[in-house]
């Protein structure tokens, strides 16, 4: 008999041991992680072990993304707490950049807004963006993660232009409209990655909305 129609034979038939209970007490295998042999039930309780171990080790990754994901709150509500502290243009722009570089390590954060008030159109987050970009903005159900190969949004972050190799890209929303966006750059190539959780980006672009949304004139 193959070893598959036995395994397949006690399988279907599990009352050969207590027909043959017997056996259970003579027969040996091998020893998982040596060359001698070892009881059936010494090889249940090894099996039991690696099990264990297993479950420690899912339990450990599990602890620590919900550490992981409690840091993350509490820098996303330091954030928010200051943002709604701003209180002209300019120092929602500082708190949204000191916080992104200070809190959440991101070393390149540009933002641009379709909207031209008086006296502010000067500034960068003003510059001209193209009716392409601004149509992708339009369409984006969640923020953009991966390369920055083919976006003009690669200019955005100036002299580090040349050296990002990542970037975030997050639609501003106000009343349903989108009105702006927030890039985001690293050197790294897989800081921001396709398929990556956009959960906190999503909010980032929430609050920025809200908070921006309230200080333009």
């Amino acid at each position: 008999m193959k070893s598959e129609e036995v395994a397949r034979y006690l399988q279907d038939n599990p009352q050969f041991f207590e027909e043959h209970a017997d056996m259970m007490s003579r027969l040996v295998i091998p020893h998982p992680h040596g060359g001698r042999t070892i009881s059936i039930t010494e090889r249940q309780m090894l099996s039991l072990r690696d099990k264990n171990k297993q479950l420690e080790g899912k339990m450990g990754e599990l602890l620590e993304y919900g550490e992981e994901n409690d840091t993350i709150g509490e820098k996303m509500h330091r954030l928010g707490v200051a943002m709604i502290a701003a209180a002209t243009f300019q120092s929602v722009l500082h708190t949204l950049n000191f916080h992104l570089r200070d809190d959440f390590s991101i070393p390149h954060v540009a933002v641009r807004l379709w909207v031209h008030p008086e006296g502010l159109d000067e500034m960068p987050e003003f510059a001209a963006v193209s009716e392409e970009l601004q149509t992708f903005a339009e369409t984006l159900g969640q923020p953009y993660c991966g390369s920055t190969s083919g976006f003009e949004t690669s200019s955005w972050f100036g002299d580090a232009s040349l050296h990002v190799r990542s970037q975030a890209l997050i639609a501003m929303r106000n009343g349903g409209g989108t009105v702006g966006m927030i890039a985001l750059g690293s050197e790294e190539p897989q800081r921001f990655y396709a398929g990556m959780g956009t959960l906190y980006l999503e909010r980032l672009g929430e609050m920025a909305s809200a908070a921006l949304a309230r200080v333009i004139p």
